[in-house]
C-alpha cells in the first residue's frame, strides 16, 4: 500500500510539472523530430551532441533555452543535452539513425525553489520530450564512447557546439576514455544548423507572426502615450506591459526608446531621458512568442506633429525601405550588403534612394548618416544566423530597415518592419497592420 502511495506521488509531481514544461506554445513532437533527420543526414555517418542553455545564477534572470537546441527539441529545460547519430554512409558499417536526450539529475531540494522537473525515470518521460530515447546524462560519456570503440573514425567526425564547456570536457572526456592525451578538434555543428534554421515552417511562420502581433499592439499603446513630459523608461515599460498581456515571455532585445539626440544612437538603450516637445523618438521595441521573435522600429514625433524638416527626412527613410521592397527578387535578392557594392542587394537599392534624396545643413547628400545594413535574418533568434549578404528565398523572415541619424539636427529615424517570403516568392509584411507613413503615424497617436 505505501508503494502504491509513493507511485502515485511520483506521478502527481509529475503531471504537475507538465504545465512548467509546456508553458510555450510547442510544434508538434513530429515537427523537431523531422529537424533532427535532417540534421542527421548533413552529418555524413557523423555524431552530433548539443547541450542545453545552462540555468542563469540569479532569479532575475529568466531562463532561455540554447535556440539551436530548442529548434532540435522543443525542449524548454537545463541541463540536457542532444546525441544525434548520423546513419552510416559506408556500406561495409552498421550505423543507423539515432537520437537520445540526456537528462540531469534531478535536485529535490532546489526543486523546492524551481519547481518539479523530469528526469529519465519520470513516468511518460519519452512521450513529455517527443524524442525517441530518453537517459541519464551521466550515460551520456559511455554512448559515445561506445560508438567511438566500434568505429574510431567517428572521433574525427564529432560536431558539437563551438563555445559549450560542456561540449568541450565532453571531447576531451572522451579521448581519456581511449587513454589519449588530447582529442581531435570537434567540428562546428551550427555551421549545418544555420541552413535549416534560415528557411521556416509553417509551425515557425505561426509564431513568428504572433509575435509580430503582439508586438504590434505594443508600439500602438506607444503611440498613444508618447508625449513631452513622460520618460523614455516609462515608454519602455508600457510596452513590456503589453507584450506580457499577450502571452509573451520577454522582449526580444533590450527596448530602445531614444528622444531628441538620443534617437542617433543606434543601439542606445539606456531609456534614461525624458521625451521634449520638438523632439523625434526612435522605438525600436518587440517581444518574443513561444522563443519566437519579432523586430519593429517606427520614430515618432514628440508631440504628435512632425515638423517640415522632420517629416522630410522620414519620408526619405520610408522611401529608401519602398526601393528596397520594390527591387526584390525571390532567389536573387541578397540582405546585409554593408558597403553596398552588390547591384543585387537590397541595401544597395536603400542607399541609393536616400543618398540621392535630401541634403545634411551643409548640402551634402544624405548616404553618411546610414550607418548599419539594411536588415538581418529573424526566428528564433532575433539576429538569426546567416552567411551575410545572404539570398532571400522563400519560407525566410527578415528586417528592412533603412534608417538616417543626423545628431546635429537630433533627428534619427529608422523605420524597421518583418518581411516574409511567401511561396510564390513574393514578400508579406507582417507588420502591416502598424501605421508606416508619417500621416499614418499621427493620427495613430491622436487615437485614444
Amino acid at each position: 500500500m505505501n508503494s502504491l502511495r509513493s507511485a502515485l506521488i511520483v506521478l502527481v509531481a509529475a503531471l504537475a510539472a507538465l504545465p512548467a514544461l509546456y508553458a510555450l506554445e510547442k510544434q508538434p513532437a513530429s515537427a523537431y523530430h523531422a529537424r533532427r533527420v535532417a540534421l542527421a543526414a548533413s552529418l555524413k555517418g557523423g555524431v552530433a551532441v548539443l547541450f542545453s542553455a545552462p540555468e542563469p545564477l540569479l532569479d532575475f534572470m529568466p531562463y532561455r533555452q540554447d535556440s539551436d537546441f530548442y529548434y532540435l527539441t522543443g525542449w524548454n529545460e537545463p541541463g540536457a543535452a542532444l546525441m544525434i547519430v548520423g546513419p552510416s554512409t559506408n556500406s561495409d558499417e552498421k550505423r543507423s539513425y539515432q537520437e537520445i536526450l540526456f537528462l540531469p539529475t534531478r535536485n529535490l531540494r532546489m526543486e523546492n525553489y524551481t519547481g518539479a522537473k523530469m528526469d529519465a525515470a519520470t513516468p511518460g518521460v519519452v512521450q513529455a520530450t517527443g524524442v525517441n530515447a530518453v537517459e541519464p546524462m551521466a550515460a551520456l560519456p559511455a554512448e559515445l564512447n561506445k560508438l567511438v570503440a566500434a568505429d574510431r573514425k567517428l572521433a574525427l567526425n564529432l560536431w558539437t557546439q563551438p563555445l559549450s564547456s560542456q561540449a568541450k570536457a565532453l571531447v576531451s572526456f572522451n579521448a581519456v576514455t581511449f587513454g589519449a592525451d588530447s582529442a581531435p578538434a570537434a567540428h562546428d555543428v551550427t555551421t549545418l544548423t544555420m541552413p535549416l534554421r534560415q528557411v521556416k515552417d509553417a509551425g515557425e511562420i505561426e509564431l513568428i507572426g504572433k509575435a509580430s502581433t503582439a508586438s504590434i499592439a505594443a508600439q500602438r499603446a506607444m503611440m498613444r502615450d508618447v508625449k513631452p513630459g513622460v520618460t523614455e523608461r516609462a515608454i519602455a515599460g508600457e510596452m513590456t506591459a503589453v507584450w506580457l498581456e499577450q502571452g509573451c515571455e520577454r522582449p526580444s532585445y533590450a527596448p530602445i526608446v531614444g528622444t531628441g539626440v538620443n534617437s542617433t544612437t543606434l543601439h542606445y538603450s539606456a531609456n534614461s531621458g525624458t521625451i521634449a516637445d520638438g523632439d523625434v523618438v526612435v522605438v525600436d521595441a518587440a517581444c518574443e512568442y513561444s522563443m519566437y521573435a519579432s523586430d519593429i522600429t517606427r520614430t515618432v514625433p514628440a508631440n504628435g506633429h512632425f515638423t517640415a524638416r522632420q517629416r522630410e527626412i522620414y519620408n526619405i527613410v520610408l522611401g529608401a525601405q519602398q526601393a528596397a521592397i520594390q527591387a526584390f527578387v525571390a532567389g536573387k535578392s541578397t540582405i546585409d550588403d554593408y558597403y553596398h557594392k552588390d547591384p543585387a542587394s537590397l541595401d544597395t537599392a536603400a542607399y541609393n534612394y536616400i543618398n540621392t534624396h535630401g541634403k545634411d545643413l551643409h548640402g551634402q547628400p544624405l548616404g553618411k548618416y546610414w550607418l548599419h545594413g539594411l536588415g538581418h535574418m529573424v526566428g528564433i533568434d532575433v539576429h538569426d544566423p546567416a552567411n551575410y549578404p545572404a539570398v532571400l528565398k522563400p519560407g525566410m523572415v527578415f528586417t528592412i530597415e533603412p534608417g538616417v541619424y543626423i545628431a546635429e539636427e537630433k533627428i534619427g529615424v529608422r523605420i524597421e518592419c518583418d518581411f516574409l517570403v511567401g511561396p510564390d516568392g513574393k514578400l508579406i509584411d507582417l507588420d502591416a497592420a502598424l501605421p508606416h507613413t508619417a500621416e499614418e503615424v499621427e493620427a495613430a497617436m491622436r487615437a485614444k
